[in-house]
C-alpha cells in the first residue's frame, strides 16, 4: 500500500484548481482532502476518488476497485490521471455531494 511521494505531488499538483486540497499520511497510503473532507486515497501509487452520483456520471465508463484489501470500492482513476482540468472537476463534483465531516469529539 505504500506510495512514492513523487506521485503523491503529482496528484496534488493535477488537481490544484480543486480548492484547499490537503494530503495526510495513512496506513502507508494517503488520504486526499478538500477543506477537511476525505474525498480521495492514494495506494500503491494508484488514485482512488470516493464514489458518488456525480462522479458516476461525470466519469461514465467507471472503474472501481478497493484502494487496500477489504476497503470499499471507489473510482480508480487510471486514464486520466494526466487530464489536470478533468480530474479536478472531478473533485470538485465529488466533493460536493460528498458529507461535511463529522465534528471531532473533545476530549475530557
Amino acid at each position: 500500500m505504500a506510495s512514492d511521494i513523487k506521485f503523491v505531488d503529482f496528484v496534488l499538483e493535477q488537481i490544484k484548481n480543486s480548492g484547499e486540497i490537503t494530503a495526510k499520511k495513512m496506513f502507508g497510503g494517503y488520504g486526499i482532502y478538500s477543506d477537511e473532507k476525505l474525498f480521495g486515497l492514494i495506494c500503491d501509487n494508484k488514485l482512488f476518488i470516493k464514489p458518488t452520483n456525480s462522479g458516476r456520471k461525470f466519469i461514465g465508463n467507471v472503474v472501481e476497485a478497493p484502494p487496500y484489501e477489504g476497503a470499499k470500492p471507489s473510482f480508480l482513476i487510471e486514464d486520466k490521471i494526466e487530464d489536470s482540468e478533468w480530474l479536478s472537476e472531478l473533485v470538485r463534483i465529488s466533493v460536493n455531494e460528498l458529507p461535511a465531516p463529522k465534528p471531532k469529539k473533545k476530549k475530557s
